[in-house]
């Protein structure tokens, strides 16, 4: 039997609400609502409304709270909307469309009525993983799932074998970076809507690239956000920098639970992608016995072994905490990889000279051998930004468990300006020991859309919140912000402007004979090797150490592999030539 024939939306065991199309064409409809005592169904034709009493249904095994009806004859795009105790018109919680956006109606989709050619795909294995992230909106001029499909080629050609795709659940108007999205199962509908995701999703899986999602579960978006009508998805236990907890352990958390695992099986299953990037775990507060964490992984696992395929999940976390990636048998949450900040701040600060914000802690040269050979330089050891010790030693973990990078949306997004490190660094030496740093890494790499070929575009925030006060209230946080942060001081764009949307779309050109067209060269050339070099594959063997002075001669070298399949590179950290170290073919390294 084709494997992908059997994912029909009726033989999931997720999505216990929202609509979900039954086998004879009617479609049910279930919401979780235990603030409300009654639930009306409005269908939506025009302008003609029909309300309908949903009934009661609950169960001995879920949290109270549920009501549902079932409709026969449901046409895709139904429009329909909810009313809470004979309220205003709410979109569904669990809507997967909103073809007017936020706040308006919902509309139904059948996922298991996509066109899928991937019956065959199996996924990347993790060892072979080189991300790609990438945002819709200004990815190309047009900012649309269909538009980014025209770029696969050249990004396959380049080398990496997957798009990580910043959050592209629905968020109000149509300019944001994605970490405001209000409703979590709806694809944004000024990118394309979930059928253009399912196509964009495809069309990787056509040219053997893995697929991506960055999804958040640590806040929901401000703005037209009603979840707090429904039922406690927040709690006050405890607090975020973007507004309240979702509630993973306090009363009525069972819902709430099932609500993002729901959300998590159904990109993976429905929308056959092959991993999640978890935004701020750290920022993700579950004290119950089993971590919300785990239970995700569970839910990739399951995908993972009925379709039998690689998927992924991936923690984005600032804590430098093992636990993440460490399996259940050793106390963690048994993700594939996590991101490392110290890797980047590390070749960022040693490379600019910032110091500022939380650069203070980086800037040497024998900091660079360091997240070479393990990519937390805080391991439980004083930080003096932080003033404490922060991290624990990631013992026993191979390399491709963590994901580094020398520019990513945050790194570059949350300057003044949203400067690229190309920008920072004229010297095309300084760009391609970066880039070499990165890709020779025995780490997995992470490449934010345009750094290879040296774009040199900002990328700063941006949205289109309709609210005054919530629009006035982001421009003064950002002023705030970067009075402590590197480009403290400056002028920051306003980021409800459209100029400044604008500002950020990628030029996508590299004539021959550029600078440009050798920083691809560079990055095609090192990915090439990556994928070549068996040792480039080896990830539990590897040395790095800083050779000569910190401040004077420095040269790193980084062994990696073992015996016939052994390779050694050398990185020149100044601006003249170094003789390599002994042992070596000899010669001199230039930067």
């Amino acid at each position: 039997m084709d494997r992908m024939n059997t994912r029909t939306t009726e033989s999931l065991p997720g999505r216990r609400c929202g609509a979900v199309g039954l086998p004879d064409g009617s479609v049910r409809w279930r919401v979780w609502a235990p603030l409300a005592g009654r639930v009306d169904l409005v269908l939506i034709d025009g302008e003609r409304r029909r309300t309908v009493a949903m009934r009661p249904d609950d169960n001995n095994v879920e949290e109270p709270g549920h009501f549902a009806h079932v409709e026969p004859n449901v046409p895709d795009g139904q429009r329909y909307a909810y009313k809470l105790d004979g309220g205003e018109e709410r979109q569904d919680p669990c809507s997967l469309s909103q073809p007017d956006g936020v706040p308006g109606p919902s509309a139904v989709v059948r996922p298991a009525r996509f066109s899928w050619t991937d019956a065959n795909w199996r996924g990347v294995r993790r060892a072979d993983l080189v991300f790609y992230e990438l945002h819709v909106g200004t990815f190309t001029p047009a900012g649309t799932f269909d538009a980014v499909i025209e770029r696969l080629p050249a990004l396959k050609e380049l080398g990496v074998t997957a798009i990580e795709i910043m959050p592209v659940n629905q968020f109000p108007g149509s300019r944001n970076w994605g970490y405001d999205g209000v409703l979590s199962y709806a694809a944004q509908n000024t990118y394309g809507g979930p059928h253009g995701l399912a196509r964009l999703v495809d069309a990787c899986h056509a040219h053997g690239l893995a697929a991506v999602l960055d999804v958040v579960y640590n806040h929901f978006g401000p703005e037209a956000n009603f979840l707090h009508e429904f039922g406690p998805y927040f709690t006050e236990k405890y607090k975020t920098p973007w507004g309240k907890a979702v509630n993973f352990d306090d009363a009525g958390s069972d819902a709430v639970r099932d609500f993002v695992l729901d959300n998590a099986r159904m990109w993976l299953e429905e929308f056959h992608f092959d991993g999640l990037r978890l935004d701020a775990v750290h920022a993700i507060y579950d004290l119950g016995a089993r971590h919300i964490l785990r239970a995700i992984r569970d839910v990739a696992d399951d995908v993972a072994a009925r379709q039998n395929r690689d998927v992924h999940v991936v923690a984005e976390s600032d804590l430098n905490d093992p636990r993440i990636v460490n399996p259940p048998e050793r106390g963690g949450h048994g993700h594939d990889a996590q991101w490392s900040d110290d890797f980047h701040h590390a070749v960022h600060a040693f490379l600019t000279g910032e110091r500022r914000g939380y650069y203070a802690d980086y800037g040497a040269a024998r900091q660079l051998a360091h997240v070479l050979n393990t990519p937390f330089l805080h391991a439980g050891h004083y930080s003096p930004g932080r003033r404490r010790k922060h991290g624990a030693p990631p013992t026993g973990l191979p390399g491709d468990q963590f994901v580094v990078c020398i520019q990513n949306h945050d790194q570059v997004g949350n300057r003044a300006k949203g400067d690229r490190l190309t920008t920072l660094l004229a010297s095309p030496a300084k760009q391609r020991l970066a880039a070499s740093l990165l890709l020779l890494a025995p780490h997995l790499p992470l490449l934010f859309m345009g750094e290879e070929y040296g774009e040199d575009r900002p990328f700063p925030f941006f949205c289109s919140f309709a609210g005054e006060d919530l629009t006035r209230a982001v421009r003064e946080g950002r002023k705030r912000e970067f009075a402590e942060l590197v480009g403290g001081g400056e002028e920051v764009p306003l980021p409800d402007a459209l100029e400044t949307f604008q500002s950020a779309v990628l030029s996508w050109t590299w004539p021959d004979g550029t600078p440009r067209a050798g920083i691809r060269r560079l990055y095609a050339d090192l990915l090439a090797a990556r994928r070549a070099w068996p040792a480039m594959r080896d990830f539990t063997n590897r040395t790095a150490r800083l050779l000569g002075q910190e401040n004077d001669g420095a040269v790193i070298e980084l062994a990696r592999g073992t015996g016939g399949d052994s390779l050694s590179a050398c990185f020149n950290l100044t601006d003249r030539p170094q003789a390599l170290p002994a042992g070596g073919e000899g010669g001199t390294a230039q930067q």
